[in-house]
């Protein structure tokens, strides 16, 4: 209801005009008007009718077909006047009209094809939004003593995910994070990202180490892929205030402290997931108000004019202040500037702050798995 008056509704089935039916319809109409006036200007004789057969063809680029085949049997009437107040011309005006028809037939035609293709992108806009969240689902934005927020930053705009994959879970062994980038791209990358990560939600509940999540992992990834792709991924585990990492061919997290940017290396380094890593833990005590960044190297690769984007400079300017949700969105503003909007591979990011010891209630860890955590 708009000023006491009841607004029409659309019947069952009928849409409303999208901005593009409203725009075609309206340069359609003003192809018409134009027309329309040069005949009056031209004179009795109808020089210029032949042209209104543009008319549906222009509503088409954007309409319904409804909305074509409106305009179209417009433009057939204003041309019928025309043709009608002309001196008698033979076959001439009928066969016009009968154009300006017959060009109304394939435009609402068109028109319908490309609706079709349309909704079918739609619909398959809405299924990649399914399989993005069923794949990278929400991290944060508490895990255990953790503040944690993932980003993925796509390098296409027609894709919201990609082989790049992150996953953050509080286990009766700590919060443990995975982030990691399946080479290559595609439906085969996706494909490759849902089953590390399907594996990962399952062993981390139940490996009491990082070493045999890596190898389970690995053997996952050696089930489901050819001889020469991969994954590479770093394994992050907090537990009271301890932090271990594990990196299997990933860019080193970068651990952001009073300031100062470490990038945490591994003791040495070991391949991707796939062939057979033997990794090495690295372990670093944390302190309160640290923030460790993971991320691909999508980040790394970013660059304009041949010059990388400098992370480890602005990392702390860009995520060492606010929220780490507010932090990785400052991060990926800069980013885009940096390069112009235009990313060359798809970038995954996860940022953690460790506020202190968590005083809540821990699983204990179970006694067959006691052994297993200090071999």
């Amino acid at each position: 209801m708009l000023f006491g008056v009841t607004m029409p509704t659309l019947p069952p089935g009928r849409r409303p005009l999208s901005p593009g039916s409203r725009a075609g319809l309206g340069a359609a109409l003003v192809l018409l008007a134009v027309v329309s006036a040069v005949e009056l200007a031209d004179g009795p004789q109808a020089h210029f009718v032949g042209l209104l057969a543009a008319v549906p063809f222009l509503a088409a680029v954007f309409a319904f077909w409804q909305t074509v085949l409106a305009t179209g049997v417009l433009a057939t009437v204003v041309g019928a006047i025309f043709v009608g107040a002309d001196s008698p011309q033979g076959m001439a005006g009928p066969v016009t009209i009968a154009g300006i028809m017959l060009a109304t037939g394939i435009a609402a035609a068109v028109a319908t094809i490309r609706q079709r293709q349309a909704d079918r992108i739609v619909e398959l806009q809405k299924l990649a939004a399914v399989a993005q969240q069923a794949v990278l689902r929400d991290v944060g934005p508490q895990v255990g003593a953790l503040a944690v927020a993932g980003r993925y930053i796509s390098a296409t705009a027609a894709a919201d995910i990609g082989g790049d994959l992150y996953e953050a879970l509080d286990t009766p062994y700590g919060v443990r994070i995975i982030i990691g980038d399946v080479r290559g791209k595609g439906l085969d990358a996706v494909r490759l990202a849902s089953i590390v990560l399907g594996s990962y939600r399952h062993v981390a509940y139940e490996r009491a180490d990082l070493k045999t999540m890596v190898a389970d992992l690995d053997r996952a990834v050696a089930r489901s892929v050819g001889d020469e792709d991969f994954v590479t991924a770093a394994l992050v585990e907090e537990r009271g205030g301890t932090l271990t990492i594990v990196n299997c061919g990933h860019p080193a997290p970068l651990l952001l402290r009073r300031g100062q940017v470490i990038p945490l290396e591994p003791p040495s380094p070991a391949p991707p997931l796939g062939f057979m890593p033997e990794v090495k833990v690295r372990v670093e005590r944390l302190e309160p108000g640290d923030r460790l960044l993971l991320f691909t190297d999508g980040l790394g690769e970013a660059r304009r004019e041949g010059e990388f984007f400098p992370t480890a400079d602005r990392a702390w300017r860009l995520l060492g202040h606010g929220t780490v949700g507010d932090g990785l969105a400052s991060l990926e503003a800069a980013l885009v500037d940096w390069v112009h909007g235009r990313l060359e591979d798809d970038i995954a990011l996860v940022l953690l702050e460790y506020a202190g010891p968590d005083d809540g209630p821990t699983v204990p860890m179970p006694s067959w798995e006691v052994g297993a955590a200090g071999s």
